[in-house]
């Protein structure tokens, strides 16, 4: 190897280990002085470096053993030095793993609960603009607050946007993209722009689509599957003008095995008396011309 290979190789380690050493002392903890600011910051807990824009650490909690990627972006209030009250505005569990340059964005009450993880860019909010007055500027309106909550165990997927208002239960999929409003049971996936639920779990039957609402896909018993009743296939075949309604009748007896016969009787299309069936040949129906 030359002796500019040399210099490279050793000058690329000589960064690479000072770059470790600089993200690993200016990550925020517990034991950093960074971390002594927020209202709580659990142990093993840990703000990534480079870190995002923090501020109104006195109103945000963070749970213990929580990983903040970096460049998260957590801010409780419009701007550092505002009085918020005595309560906290954003809470984050335990065990929590928030993806890098994701945005937390609290203003009245964001509360995300215990394992609670999510991929990268996810934005999750307590404030919207309004533009209830046509002739202000929608910027200048005085935006609306309104809490969210999302549950523990849940997974947000990346680039996610949680609206206002929302409410996400427990073990919940928040897919990708998903542009998220309103109340949402425990244990859905949670899809589209806007968002849906498009599959549910229900005990004993497992992740079902949400078409079903909840409920167990009705299954045919054995052998019974696309069989009709032979009776409105014939009364349908009738009414509908048929040139030949027997050869419906035939279908449906066929289809419909035992007890044919007594069904077409009791339908009025066939007569035993006047076209007796031979013996042996129950569940099939002679041709009988049309009157």
């Amino acid at each position: 190897m030359s002796i500019r290979g040399v210099v490279r190789r050793a000058a690329g380690s000589l960064i690479h280990r000072g770059w470790s050493a600089i993200r690993t002392a200016g990550a925020v903890s517990p034991a950093n002085p960074a971390g002594y600011r927020f209202r709580r910051l659990g142990d093993g807990a840990c703000l990534s470096f480079p870190v995002g824009a923090i501020f109104g650490e006195a109103w945000i909690e963070i749970g213990e053993h929580t990983l903040v990627g970096e460049r998260v972006s957590i801010s409780a209030g419009m701007g550092p030095g505002v009085d918020l009250g005595p309560d906290s505005i954003v809470r984050i569990g335990g065990s929590c793993s928030i993806g890098r340059g994701s945005h937390i964005v609290g203003h009245q009450s964001i509360d995300i609960g215990d394992h609670v993880f999510t991929g990268p860019y996810v934005y999750i909010t307590d404030q919207n603009h309004v533009y209830d007055d046509p002739e202000i500027p929608i910027g200048r309106q005085w935006p609306r607050n309104n809490p969210v909550v999302i549950g523990s165990g849940s997974w947000l997927g990346t680039g996610s946007i949680i609206l206002p208002g929302t409410r996400i239960g427990r073990q919940c999929v928040v897919a990708g993209g998903a542009v998220v409003r309103g109340e949402f049971p425990d244990h859905s996936v949670i899809a589209g722009v806007p968002a849906k639920v498009v599959r549910r779990y229900v005990p004993g039957d497992g992740w079902l689509p949400s078409h079903l609402n909840g409920a167990r896909a009705e299954h045919p018993e054995p052998g019974t599957a696309g069989i009709a009743d032979p009776v409105e296939a014939v009364r349908a075949a009738g009414t509908a003008g048929i040139a030949e309604p027997a050869e419906t009748v035939r279908a449906a007896g066929t289809a419909g095995r035992a007890g044919t016969t007594g069904d077409v009787e009791h339908a009025g299309i066939l007569s035993s008396a006047e076209h007796p069936v031979p013996p042996g040949t129950a569940g099939s129906v002679q041709r009988v011309a049309p009157a």
